[in-house]
């Protein structure tokens, strides 16, 4: 009986350990961003003064910038960092796979991306507004878009909150990138653009059209992470409200969209809680 259960014995300790690992305890594959020295970041690469790539490869933007304060808040420093164009098509994927840590990319909250991703924050609520060319005098609301082509860009819900939301019978176009939807409305091949005010805001510099100035929604712009990091959400979150207690929210917003006329909010917003 002494050397059945001596022999056993290990055997139950690796299956309990199996089972730990399994579970996530311990196992790298649970890890939380706060455990990690260096960061990957998912951003845009083509939303003027939120994520740009520039031709040498570096990136800027309010984004990047957040991103760059919560990375430092979480005791990791800017030559640690690597930032990565992330698409709105494939960023829960890029979460889920390991492929960036977190993604700061004018990222909305919603209920069913909930399902697949933890989101800290939001770190800045912008609201869907519309541009249009600047003949298009008689889009004047989100209603007038009845049997316009507006621009849908794969996996963003700004094309969904016109048509299903609001019930407006606009024709949605699909497009990549919000770069090449303000491109098809200078061509003709677009009517509208449609889509939160901080990213209508970046490409209507230099660029010929009209801000029709009538929000429409609340766009809750979360810091997403893998789905089960409560923990480096929790501490995203209190990166976040440093960020905008110690004034740092205030200048990032002036430096990137002081001039643009929108009505900027610098207090600090209300969570939606870490699940």
């Amino acid at each position: 009986m002494r050397a059945t259960r001596a022999i056993a014995a290990p055997g139950a300790v690796l299956a309990a350990a199996g089972l730990l690992s399994a579970c996530g305890l311990g196992g790298e594959k649970e890890q939380s961003i706060v455990d990690k020295g260096s960061l990957v970041i998912g951003v845009k690469e083509d939303q003027p003064a939120l994520g740009v790539k520039r031709p040498g490869g570096a990136y800027e933007g309010f984004d990047v910038d957040v991103a760059t304060y919560v990375a430092g808040k979480l005791g990791v420093p800017r030559s640690r960092l690597t930032f990565r164009t992330t698409n709105s098509s494939v960023r829960e994927a890029a979460l889920a796979n390991g492929e960036v840590d977190m993604i700061v990319a004018t990222y909305s909250i919603t209920a069913k991306r909930k399902a697949k991703v933890t989101f800290a924050g939001p770190y800045y609520v912008a609201h869907q507004d519309t541009f249009v060319r600047a003949d298009a005098g008689a889009i004047r609301n989100v209603r007038d878009l009845k049997g316009k082509r507006i621009c849908a860009v794969k996996g963003s819900n700004s094309w969904r909150r016109v048509i299903e939301e609001r019930k407006v019978a606009a024709q949605p176009v699909e497009v990549g990138t919000y770069g090449a939807c303000m491109d098809a409305l200078a061509g003709g091949r677009l009517d509208a653009v449609s889509t939160d005010d901080l990213i209508l805001a970046g490409f209507a510099t230099g660029r010929p059209g009209r801000m029709i100035n009538a929000p429409f929604t609340d766009e809750k712009y979360g810091v997403g992470l893998k789905k089960g990091d409560l923990r480096g959400c929790e501490e995203v979150n209190r990166a976040i409200t440093d960020m905008y207690q110690d004034g740092t929210a205030q200048r990032l917003l002036n430096k990137w969209f002081g001039g643009s006329g929108l009505k900027l909010t610098t207090s600090v917003p209300q969570f939606e809680g870490c699940t």
